[in-house]
C-alpha cells in the first residue's frame, strides 16, 4: 500500500518581468526543484534487468524488484559483471547496486514471473505474487512470504493459488490477492481472494469477478478493499473495472456500472489519506486511458484525467500523483494534443493539471508500454522514486527496465533560450525568447545581458512546461536611437543550474518609428510573426504582449528576401510538402477576430496559408478560421458552423508577387480583403468552438470546397498577425499602404583598417595587434578606417554610430572621456607609428563619457552631417583622450570583437 507523506502547496504558474529603470534583482532561490514536485528528473545510475519489471517494493533502504528476467547487469558504461537474478532482485535504494539478498522464482512448466510485491505493515515480511512454483527451491504456489531480515522463504505460509497472482495488498493479519485464478486451496475464489498473513489459510472473504483482477488496495481505515481489473461483475452485480467491497466479507460497498468505458480496464490502484487513484488502460477507439481520483469519504469521483495513452501505475506522494503511462494526447484536459508519447508525469492529487516533472523513457520491449510500476524508497535521509517496466532508454540514454530519481541533487540545466531582439521605434528594444525546458523545474529565472557585459541588465521569472513553452520578453527602454545593441539570455533553475548563453541577438534602434510593424502592434495584434528569425526552431512574436511564439516544423526556409514590407524584414519559405509553423499556445478564439498575412507564390497545387486547428505536429481533426489557395490561385476564407461557410475570390494570386490578405469575422459577419480591397462578405457570425493552435504553411483541409491538391503551402509568407477584434476597412487599407512605403535601411560597416600609436614605442607598429589603446599621457591614439557606402537612391543619412568592444584584460575600461575625432592626415594600418602618426581634427564627432571595466560593446552616436559629407569615400576616425587612464579595445583582427569596431548607418527618406 502507498501513502501520501505530507502536504505541499499547489503549483502556481506566473510570468513576471522587470523593465529597465526598475530595481532589478535575482528571483529568490526556491527549493532545488519546483514545488510540489519532490524528485528531480535526473536518472541515477542503476543496475538493470534483462527483461521486464512488473513489481517494486521497498523496506529499510532496500528496493525489491520482481518481473520476468534472468539477470541484472551494471549501468551502461560502468563496467562490472552481470549477475544471475531469476525474476527477482534486491537493490540498494541509494546506490542502485545489488544487495546480498538473492531469490530465484521458478516454475516447472511455462515461464515463471513475479507480478506483485508488497510488504507487511511492519515491513518485516515481503509478499510476492505471480506465476511460480518454487522460491530458491522451496515449493510455493504463486504466492510466497519472504522474511526481509534473512531473505528466506517463510515455509509456514502456504496458500495455494491455481493461476497467476497479479496484485497484492496486506493488513496486519490479511493478504488480499487479485489475478487470474478461479480457486484457492481447492476452494472457489474467482479472481480475488484473501488469506491469513501468517499461514496463508483461506479467509471467508469472497469477491468473485468474471474477468481477471489486476489491482487491490485496502483503504487506510482497513474496513474496505478497492478492486480493479477487467471484470464486468463482482459477486454477480454489474460493476465494470472498479469496485469497493467489505474487507471482511467481500460484500459490495460501492459499484461502478457504466463509470469506466467498457473497453477500458483498471491496471493499478493507490491510496493516500484522502482518496484512491486508478490507472486505466483502454483498447480500441473511445477508450479511457487516464487516471481517476476518488474520495475515501464516499468513494465518489473527485476528478478524472482523460489523457489518452494507457496508464499502468499511479503513486501518490506528498500530495502529488506520479503516473506511468505513454500519454500521447491530453487535449481533452486542456493540455498537449495527440503526438509524442510522454511516459512519466506528475499532477496534484487535487486536480488534473500537469506539473513540471517529465523525465521520459521509450516504449521498450514486450508490449511496448514503457514504465509499468513505481515505488518510493528512502535511505540516508534521501527519498528515491524507483520506476520499473519494459523501457530500454531513460531521458534518451540506454537503461533497461529500471531507473530511479532522487529528492536531491538536481544537476540538469534548462535548455538554452532561443533569443531575438527587435526595435520598432526610438528608445525601445523588445528582447524575447522561447521559455526553456527543464524536466523538473517549471519556474525558471532568465537573465538578459547587453553588449557582452558580464552583469545582467534585467532578470525575468517565467514558467514553462514540456508542452507549454510560451515566449517571454523584456523591453529595454534605455537604448539610444540609431545605435546597435546585442543581447544574450540564460536560464537558471531553482538549484542554480544555468544554461549556456543564448546566441547573440543583434538590433539597431531606428531613428524614427518603423511604420508597418508599429501600426500592427498599435492596432492590437495578439500574435505577430514577422519571420525575421535567423535560426530554428522558434518563431518570435513581435506583438506588444509577446507570448504567442511559433515553432518551425521540418525546417522551413528562413530569412527569405525580399520580404513583403519595405526595409530589412525577411519572409519565410514553405516547400508545399511538410514544412509549416504551429503556434506554441493552446487557446480558444472569440466571436470577433482578424487574421492577416502577406504571401507570394507561383504554385498550381494550392495549399493552406494560415488557419486554426486543434493539433500541433499532426494534422488537425478540427480546423477552420483559415485561408487557403485553390490550384488555380484563388483565395478561400472559411469557417465551420456545422457546415463549411466560405468566401472565394474571383481573381487568382499565384503570380509570384507579394499580396496582402486579411480575413475578419464578428457581429457584422465575414469579410475577405486582398491588397487592401474588399473581395467578399458573408453574413455568418459563428465558427466552430474548440481549443487549438494557429498554423502557417499547412494543416488539414479535408473536404472543404475547391480543395487544393496539397494541404501544404508552397511559397512564402510574411508579416502574419492575429487580432482579437475586427479590423476596419480603413485599418486594412492603411496596413497595405504602409507596407509598400519606403522604410529606413540600416548598413553596418566594419573597420577596414585599425591600429594605434604608442608614445612608449615611437617606432612601433601595431597594425597586426588584436588590441587598440587610447590614453592621453603617455599617449595612445587609435585609428580606424571605414569604407563608407553611398546613400541608397532617394535616401539620406539619418543617423550614425560607432561601436567598440573593451577587451578582457583587467582594467580595460577607463574613467576618462574618450573622444571620436576625424583623421585629417594620411595613414595606413601597416605603416603607422607614433613618430609618423596622422593629424586629427579638433572637433569631436562623438564621445564615450567613461567606459566601465569588463569586456562589453559600447556605442556612441556620431555627428550625422560630418559623416554624410564623407559618404562614398574612405573615412578615418581617431579615438583620443586627455587623461591618464588607458582604454583597451579589441581590434578588427581579434576573434572576440563581435564585429567591432563598427559603424552603423541608418538611411531613410529625406
Amino acid at each position: 500500500m502507498r501513502r501520501s507523506r505530507g502536504f505541499a502547496a499547489a503549483l502556481a504558474l506566473s510570468l513576471a518581468g522587470t523593465g529597465a529603470g526598475a530595481v532589478l534583482g535575482l528571483v529568490p532561490q526556491a527549493a532545488a526543484i519546483t514545488p510540489p514536485v519532490a524528485f528531480t528528473a535526473d536518472a541515477l545510475s542503476t543496475w538493470q534487468p534483462n527483461g521486464v519489471v512488473w513489481a517494486l517494493a521497498e523496506a529499510g533502504g532496500t528496493v525489491f524488484v520482481g518481473g520476468t528476467f534472468s539477470a541484472v547487469r551494471p549501468p551502461d558504461g560502468s563496467g562490472g559483471a552481470e549477475q544471475s537474478a531469476v525474476n527477482f532482485a534486491a537493490l540498494d535504494a541509494a546506490t542502485g547496486a545489488p544487495t546480498s539478498c538473492h531469490l530465484s522464482f521458478t516454475v516447472g512448466g511455462g515461464t515463471a514471473t513475479v507480478r506483485a510485491l508488497t510488504l507487511s505493515p511492519d515491513k518485516q515480511t515481503l509478499y510476492a505474487g505471480g506465476y511460480f512454483g518454487a522460491v530458491n527451491g522451496t515449493p510455493v504456489s504463486s504466492l510466497a512470504a519472504i522474511d526481509v531480515a534473512t531473505c528466506t522463504v517463510k515455509t509456514g505460509f502456504r496458500p495455494a493459488f491455481a493461476a497467476t497472482v497479479r496484485a497484492l495488498a496486506v493488513t496486519g493479519d490479511t493478504v488480499y490477492a487479485g489475478g487470474d485464478f478461479l480457486t484457492v486451496a481447492g476452494q472457489p475464489r474467482q479472481r480475488f481472494a484473501a488469506v491469513d498473513a501468517t499461514d496463508g489459510a483461506l479467509r471467508p472473504f469472497t469477491a468473485d469477478a468474471d474477468e481477471p483482477g489486476r489491482a487491490v488496495e485496502v483503504t487506510p481505515d482497513g474496513e474496505h478493499v478497492v478492486l480493479g481489473g477487467d471484470f464486468f461483475t463482482v459477486n454477480g452485480t454489474n460493476t465494470h473495472a472498479l469496485a469497493v467491497v467489505d474487507a471482511t466479507s467481500g460484500a459490495l460497498t460501492k459499484t461502478y456500472a457504466g463509470f469506466i468505458e467498457t473497453n477500458s480496464v483498471v491496471k493499478d490502484i493507490a491510496t493516500d489519506a484522502t482518496g484512491f487513484y486508478t490507472a486505466n488502460e483502454g483498447t480500441g477507439g473511445g477508450v479511457f486511458d487516464g487516471r481517476i481520483a476518488l474520495n475515501l469519504s464516499d468513494f465518489n469521483q473527485r476528478w478524472r484525467d482523460t489523457c489518452l495513452g494507457a496508464t499502468q501505475a499511479v503513486l501518490p506522494y506528498q500530495n502529488v500523483l506520479y503516473s506511468a503511462s505513454h500519454a500521447h494526447d491530453c487535449s481533452s484536459v486542456g493540455e498537449y494534443p495527440d503526438g509524442q508519447r510522454h511516459h512519466l508525469l506528475a499532477q496534484p492529487t487535487t486536480s488534473v493539471g500537469k506539473l513540471g516533472w517529465a523525465p521520459d523513457t521509450n516504449d521498450g520491449i514486450g508490449e511496448g508500454i514503457g514504465p509499468r510500476v513505481m515505488t518510493v524508497g528512502s535511505k540516508g535521509g534521501v527519498q528515491y522514486l524507483w520506476v520499473g517496466g519494459e523501457f530500454t532508454t531513460v531521458n534518451g540514454s540506454a537503461q533497461q527496465s529500471l531507473t530511479r530519481f532522487a529528492s536531491t541533487g538536481d544537476t540538469g540545466a534548462p535548455t538554452v533560450p532561443v533569443a531575438t531582439a527587435a526595435s520598432f521605434k526610438p528608445g525601445e528594444v523588445q528582447v524575447r525568447w522561447r521559455t526553456s525546458l527543464d524536466l523538473d523545474d517549471s519556474a525558471l529565472t532568465y537573465r538578459i545581458y547587453r553588449n557582452g557585459s558580464g552583469t545582467p541588465i534585467a532578470t525575468v521569472a517565467a514558467d514553462s512546461l514540456f508542452f507549454k513553452r510560451p515566449q517571454a520578453s523584456w523591453t529595454d527602454t534605455t537604448v539610444a536611437a540609431g545605435q546597435s545593441y546585442t543581447y544574450r539570455v540564460t536560464a537558471t533553475d531553482a538549484a542554480g543550474n544555468t544554461s549556456a548563453l543564448s546566441a547573440t541577438a543583434s538590433v539597431t534602434v531606428p531613428t524614427s518609428v518603423d511604420a508597418y510593424p508599429n501600426q500592427v502592434r498599435a492596432d492590437g495584434a495578439q500574435l505577430f510573426w514577422r519571420y525575421d528569425d535567423a535560426s530554428l526552431p522558434n518563431v518570435a512574436d513581435s506583438s506588444a504582449s509577446g507570448n504567442q511564439n511559433g515553432v518551425h516544423m521540418n525546417a522551413p526556409a528562413l530569412r527569405q528576401t525580399p520580404g513583403a514590407v519595405s526595409g530589412a524584414s525577411t519572409a519565410i519559405g514553405f516547400n508545399g510538402t511538410d514544412t509549416r509553423v504551429y503556434g506554441d499556445q493552446r487557446q480558444t478564439i472569440g466571436g470577433s477576430y482578424t487574421i492577416e498575412t502577406w504571401f507570394r507564390t507561383n504554385t498550381t497545387r494550392g495549399g493552406k496559408l494560415f488557419g486554426f486547428g486543434n493539433n500541433q505536429v499532426r494534422g488537425s481533426s478540427q480546423y477552420d478560421k483559415h485561408i487557403y489557395m485553390t490550384n488555380d490561385g484563388r483565395l478561400v476564407y472559411g469557417v465551420y458552423t456545422g457546415a463549411t461557410r466560405t468566401i472565394t475570390t474571383s481573381a487568382s494570386y499565384n503570380d509570384n508577387q507579394w499580396h496582402h490578405v486579411v480575413a475578419t469575422q464578428g457581429p457584422g459577419g465575414m469579410v475577405l480583403y486582398v491588397d487592401g480591397a474588399q473581395k467578399g462578405t458573408l453574413a455568418v457570425t459563428t465558427h466552430e468552438n474548440y481549443a487549438g493552435y494557429w498554423h502557417a504553411g499547412g494543416d488539414s483541409l479535408g473536404a472543404w470546397p475547391n480543395p487544393p491538391t496539397s494541404e501544404f503551402w508552397a511559397g512564402q509568407l510574411d508579416e502574419t498577425a492575429v487580432y482579437p477584434s475586427v479590423l476596419s476597412a480603413a485599418q486594412v487599407q492603411n496596413h497595405y499602404v504602409l507596407a509598400t512605403a519606403p522604410a529606413d535601411s540600416v548598413v553596418q560597416v566594419r573597420a577596414a583598417e585599425d591600429t594605434y600609436a604608442n608614445a612608449g614605442a615611437p617606432d612601433g607598429n601595431y597594425g597586426g595587434s588584436s588590441s587598440l589603446a587610447v590614453r592621453g599621457t603617455s599617449l595612445y591614439t587609435s585609428y580606424l578606417r571605414f569604407n563608407l557606402p553611398a546613400a541608397p537612391a532617394g535616401t539620406v543619412l539619418k543617423s550614425a554610430s560607432l561601436s567598440v568592444k573593451t577587451s578582457t584584460m583587467s582594467g580595460a575600461g577607463t574613467a576618462d572621456t574618450v573622444s571620436v575625432v576625424p583623421v585629417t592626415g594620411a595613414w595606413t594600418e601597416a605603416g603607422t607609428t607614433y613618430n609618423n602618426r596622422p593629424a586629427t581634427g579638433a572637433v569631436a564627432l562623438g564621445s564615450f563619457a567613461g567606459v566601465p571595466d569588463g569586456s562589453a560593446v559600447h556605442t556612441t552616436g556620431l555627428d550625422t552631417a560630418a559623416l554624410a559629407g564623407a559618404l562614398g569615400t574612405s573615412y578615418g576616425l581617431a579615438l583620443t583622450s586627455t587623461g591618464t587612464d588607458a582604454l583597451w579595445l579589441w581590434s578588427s583582427e581579434a576573434a572576440a570583437n563581435e564585429g567591432t569596431p563598427q559603424l552603423t548607418l541608418t538611411f531613410g527618406a529625406p
